[in-house]
């Protein structure tokens, strides 16, 4: 075990093995149920960011209020207002919020495809710029294949890779807890 692993697993303690244990496995289903319900899982993020948009919204709205000079108050208003009709035109029209999440989504894949693939190019003779270069061309086929599939990329996108993210975060979650569970083990038999 290196210096750097061995911390990671004392800072687990003892008591906090078992919810650490609990809360990994909880992320397991959830991202397993997130990759069985892809659609489902999507109108959840989109719907999320609807009612966030609406809170930043209504803080806008509140700073309005309490701002100094007319023109302070008209901005502020009005910046509230494009924030609770966003937030409300998502929670209303969840699969066209959906498909709007899903294309800037694959513009953001596109680009970080673009220039990943730049400076991979530049690097390309330090140690490591293949995979910089292997992961910009993952980026860019995502992407495209993202925008190529619209809107029935929608129904699938972005609920899978929260499922994926969710799942493999639990496993490393899980992973890491059990080792804790091993070391705290072999320190009392120790």
């Amino acid at each position: 075990m290196t210096a750097a692993e061995a911390i990671v697993i004392r800072t687990i303690h003892r008591e906090s093995v078992g919810w650490s244990i609990a809360l990994s496995v909880l992320l397991i289903v959830i991202g397993l149920v997130a990759l069985l319900a892809p659609v489902l899982a999507g109108v959840a993020v989109e719907a999320l960011i609807g009612w966030l948009l609406i809170l930043g919204g209504i803080s806008h709205l509140v700073l309005a209020w309490h701002v100094r000079g007319a023109g302070h108050h008209l901005w502020e208003a009005l910046i509230g207002l494009a924030y609770l009709l966003a937030g409300g035109y998502l929670l209303l029209h969840p699969l066209a919020g959906l498909i709007g999440l899903t294309l800037i989504l694959g513009v953001y894949l596109v680009l970080k495809g673009v220039f990943e693939l730049l400076a991979g190019i530049l690097l390309r003779r330090a140690l490591g710029s293949g995979w910089m270069i292997l992961d910009a061309i993952f980026s860019l086929v995502l992407g495209i294949l993202i925008w190529r599939q619209l809107p029935y990329s929608a129904s699938w996108v972005v609920g899978t890779l929260l499922g994926i993210a969710i799942l493999f975060s639990g496993i490393s979650r899980l992973a890491v807890a059990l080792a804790a569970r091993s070391h705290h083990a072999a320190l009392v038999t120790g």
